[in-house]
């Protein structure tokens, strides 16, 4: 066992001595050791419950044979972190999550790992670590939030984020508001839609490093209970065949992790997220190869922001194993992929569908092309990424004038102060991995977008990025960002922007005489003073379209 490093022979008499100071037994001792990742705290709701998921994985693990030892991961609540300088912060914790993981697993040498986590960054930063350490790991999030009442109608976090431009707008009352304030999100779990959290928890499950039910059983149900103590049972079977995380995530995996991404229309992260999993998986992954799949898959699953299902309707219409059902029947994934239980293949044969409005076939689907697209022009020349499933059809191709922002702040402020009008292509830079630096999501000018109404004449392109709760025609992810000197620094007021999501096309409607001579006369704005962690970061973040990966070339 790997765990013998820390525990056996006259050697590791002084280690002993410490596990006994722990209350650890002599027979708990001889079992397979294995590490609880738990991302619990008091500050998010999606893991204001993890101690319960993990009590249950920890009894599994005795059930099996095994002697469970938790220790804990940071998580920041990107909704509590928005729109303010916090959000500097959430992306680079990816990085610190994979980081500290490495450094746990590595210094105390667990047979095996399951990994607690619920929210945005928290998911791909312990695949990331999981990949990286490669010993038997098995994942088991703590499950998305139900949707709330308010207004008499079902909401969710969507709704509290577009309430204050529509309070801005005079298009809702204060009165109406704090009914959302009250009930948009009543209780624990990943918020309730297709956002990051909910994405990044479904494709944990798609790659094979869930168990069938990890992205979609409610929080509350007592069914992610169950499903907690089973992801406990079944790690001891891993640990026993010496299954690994690179034995699963594989070029197959990957490739049906992009299909059921289309066919969900999960959030614009995943589009930052998988490339940093294939990094760590030694995988390549190409970023223009993206549309050849969304070209080819249905989007076949609408939910919040982007339609009126929530995730609790995904589950009961038979979750992640019934999407997949769908998708091999069009032939789009190939089910011998590895699971942490057996092969897709397997799932799919007990899978049921049992409503075809929520998990709709080819004939039906929204949208015969996927839920996202990568665009490139002049722009963008290294891509930029939309959520195109969340877009109003008469958005879809739109040409305005820009009118730019130099960061998220002032965006919020000229909305608020009328200085966007019908029409216009709403630039936000300065807000990529470098420039933020952190690469902030622009929820709160979208939110505000479609809380005033203009979310059916106005787009929004940034080299910052969205949540998942974000809709309407937001471009994020332009690359190379304004701080590295692309394109975007050089735009100014009334510049015609031209915007072809069919088409994979973003363009500014300039001559390249004219883009020179403005490069010529103009220099992107210096980068903001950070210290600390943000400095470091800043000094070895890539490009979003390389995931916004740390650069370890130099070492």
């Amino acid at each position: 066992m790997r765990s013998d490093l820390m525990k056996k022979g006259v050697d590791r008499i002084p280690h002993r001595s410490l596990f006994r100071a722990l209350g650890i037994t002599e027979e708990e001792l001889d079992r397979p050791i294995i590490g609880i990742v738990c991302a619990q705290n008091e500050i998010i709701p999606g893991h204001m419950h993890l101690d319960k998921i993990a009590e249950a994985v920890k009894a599994g693990i005795r059930m099996a044979g095994g002697t469970p030892i938790e220790f804990p991961a940071i998580g920041i609540c990107d909704g509590i972190a928005m729109n303010h300088e916090g959000m500097f912060y959430s992306l680079p914790s990816r990085e610190h999550i994979a980081d500290s993981v490495e450094l746990m697993a590595n210094a105390h040498p667990f047979d095996g790992l399951v990994f607690i986590p619920n929210c945005d960054k928290i998911v791909p930063g312990m695949i990331m670590a999981a990949l990286r350490v490669n010993v038997p790991s098995i994942f088991c999030s703590g499950g998305p939030m139900l949707p709330g009442y308010a207004n008499g109608k079902k909401v969710a976090l969507t709704d509290a984020f577009e309430a204050p431009g529509a309070v801005h707008a005079g298009k809702m009352s204060e009165e109406e508001a704090c009914e959302l304030v009250e009930h948009a999100c009543p209780g624990c779990g990943s918020c309730a839609g297709m956002f990051t959290a909910n994405s990044m928890n479904c494709l944990t499950e798609i790659l094979g490093l869930g168990l069938p039910g990890n992205g979609t059983i409610p929080a509350v149900e007592s069914q992610r209970i169950i499903l907690a103590k089973h992801a406990g049972m079944q790690i001891m079977k891993l640990v026993e065949e010496n299954i690994c995380p690179r034995d699963i995530i594989t070029e197959k995996s990957i490739r049906n992790g992009l299909a059921a991404d289309m066919a969900l229309g999960c959030s614009t992260n995943t589009m930052l997220h998988l490339p940093a999993i294939c990094h760590e998986a030694g995988l390549p992954f190409d970023l223009n190869g993206v549309n050849a799949i969304s070209d080819s898959v249905p989007h076949i699953v609408k939910l919040n922001p982007a339609g009126v299902h929530c995730l609790v309707d995904l589950n009961e219409a038979g979750g992640l194993s019934a999407v997949m059902k769908r998708l091999d029947a069009m032939g789009k994934i190939d089910p011998a992929a590895r699971t942490v239980d057996g092969t897709w293949a397997d799932r799919i044969a007990k899978a049921q569908i049992r409503d075809d409005d929520v998990i709709r076939d080819r004939e039906h689907a929204y949208s015969q092309t996927g839920g996202l697209a990568v665009l490139y022009g002049n722009i963008a020349p290294e891509g930029a990424v939309v959520k195109k499933g969340a877009v109003l059809p008469e958005m879809m191709v739109h040409t305005g004038p820009a009118k730019c922002f130099d960061s998220e702040e002032a965006c919020c402020e000229g909305l608020y102060a009328g200085k966007v009008q019908s029409g216009d292509v709403v630039v936000v830079r300065y807000e990529g991995p470098k420039g933020g630096p952190g690469m902030r999501e622009m929820l709160s000018p979208t939110g505000a977008i479609a809380g005033m109404g203009l979310d059916s004449t106005c787009a929004l392109i940034t080299d910052g990025r969205f949540s998942g709760v974000s809709r309407g025609a937001s471009i994020g992810h332009i690359s190379p960002e304004a701080a590295a000197g692309g394109l975007l620094a050089y735009v100014e007021d009334g510049d015609m922007i031209s915007i072809d999501i069919p088409a994979h096309k973003i363009e500014l409607l300039l001559s390249e005489e004219a883009i020179a001579a403005r490069k010529a006369k103009k220099t992107p704005q210096p980068p903001k003073q950070v210290s600390g962690y943000l400095k470091r970061y800043r000094a070895m973040v890539t490009s979003a379209s390389k995931g916004a990966i740390l650069d370890d070339t130099a070492f």
